[in-house]
């Protein structure tokens, strides 16, 4: 190759960053909320009327307008995507000593979550093209560590059952899940969506969510819609989802003033105010997610002219909501990494690496896990670069 004696053009990676940024910014952040509609409006009726904790209209209104703009029957809003995440395992069914299969390339709070449940992580690779779990991968690998015994996947080298795959939309591109579904019907594991980062993002003209038997959503401050902190449990089976909604409500029963619970719960509902910003964001979400897809098909364009980088791209099977734009560096290149979001970040660019791979971190060092041969190219080369909707 070329380049192979020859350093990374620094400043043309920087160039293409900043050609593609409106306005004149000395300091661009990876991602920031975009305020520009009813939010002060809803926030100040909360305040007036006193709704203002985990009751309210909003909550309510929040909870229909995300079914109805996902297409999922029934939606409901929580603290936060890790407590969603949690939930949906619980009613997945996973127990202490399971293992859930989980992206090595994720944020902790996937992993964390299964902890959560007294279970153990299971960590899998990640294919090139979606940076999501590489089906062809975990097919081959599963069908070598793994048997089905009555209606259970067991782990024949630790004796434990698998129960989950969780496929994380990493960065807001889909994942191949109609390969992943397909892997899971054949061993008997139930497939739960981890779209913290996908609202907005689409598998075969469908929104994501509807494969897993759960999927959840992130609302986190710096996600494509935020409600400060948040986030949802979606899913298709009504009634699973009332059970889920009721454990995540204190399993209370319903009365107007006497407290019984038939379970332990937790007290994970989002509070109205916080659906209140939610609700005045969603009426913003369409412009959002076109204003990111502009500002995604800049970068491509721009990158197309830089040597030794690629643009991270939607797979041909989906349209993702670009929630975090990412170049990755050709293979030799990845010893420059460092050197360049060095240079960014000192020119006012808030670049940042992926995630640390979660085998990589102490509380999960000994978790058992496959080859992770694309996830550790991954981590070493990519870089995200500034993706806020007002860019």
């Amino acid at each position: 190759m070329q380049h192979v004696n020859s350093k990374l053009d620094k400043a043309a990676v920087l160039k293409a960053i900043r050609s593609c940024i409106s306005g004149d910014r000395k300091n661009v952040e990876l991602h920031e909320p975009f305020f520009c509609g009813n939010e002060w409006k809803y926030i100040k009726e909360c305040l007036d009327t006193n709704w203002v904790s985990s009751a309210g209209k909003f909550v309510d209104v929040f909870e229909r307008k995300l079914a109805e703009f996902t297409g999922v029957r029934k939606v409901f809003a929580v603290v936060n995507g890790t407590a969603a995440l949690h939930i949906a395992l619980k009613m997945a069914g996973v127990e202490n000593d399971d293992e859930v299969l989980v992206p090595d390339l994720t944020f902790v709070a996937t992993a964390n979550a299964v902890t959560y449940c007294g279970a153990i992580p299971h960590f899998v690779d990640c294919d090139d093209l979606t940076l999501g779990v590489d089906p062809k991968a975990l097919s081959e690998y599963l069908s070598r560590i793994t048997e089905n015994r009555g209606l259970d996947c067991v782990n024949r080298e630790t004796g434990r059952k698998i129960k989950v795959l969780i496929a994380m939309h990493t960065f807001g591109h889909p994942s191949d899940l109609d390969a992943l579904q397909a892997i899971c019907e054949k061993h008997k594991i139930t497939l739960i969506e981890d779209a913290a980062e996908a609202l907005g993002s689409y598998y075969k003209d469908r929104h994501v969510g509807h494969h897993g038997k759960f999927s959840i959503l992130s609302f986190n401050g710096n996600k494509t819609l935020t409600t400060g902190g948040g986030g949802a449990i979606l899913t298709n089976d009504e009634d699973l989802g009332t059970r889920a909604k009721h454990i995540a409500t204190t399993a209370k029963l319903p009365h107007p003033f006497i407290f019984f619970h038939d379970q332990i719960g937790y007290n994970y509902r989002m509070p109205n105010i916080n659906a209140a910003l939610g609700v005045a964001q969603l009426e913003n979400l369409q412009r959002f997610l076109e204003q990111k897809r502009a500002l995604a098909m800049r970068y491509k364009k721009a990158f197309q002219g830089v040597a030794g980088v690629r643009f991270v791209d939607e797979p041909d099977f989906g349209r993702s909501n670009f929630w975090l734009n990412a170049i990755l560096l050709d293979g030799d290149r990845a010893s420059e990494r460092d050197g360049l979001l060095e240079y960014l970040r000192a020119d006012g660019i808030k670049a940042r690496p992926a995630w640390t791979l979660m085998h990589k971190l102490p509380m999960f060092q000994d978790s058992p896990r496959m080859e992770i041969r694309e996830a550790e190219a991954m981590e070493s080369r990519l870089i995200n670069i500034p993706s806020s909707a007002f860019l």
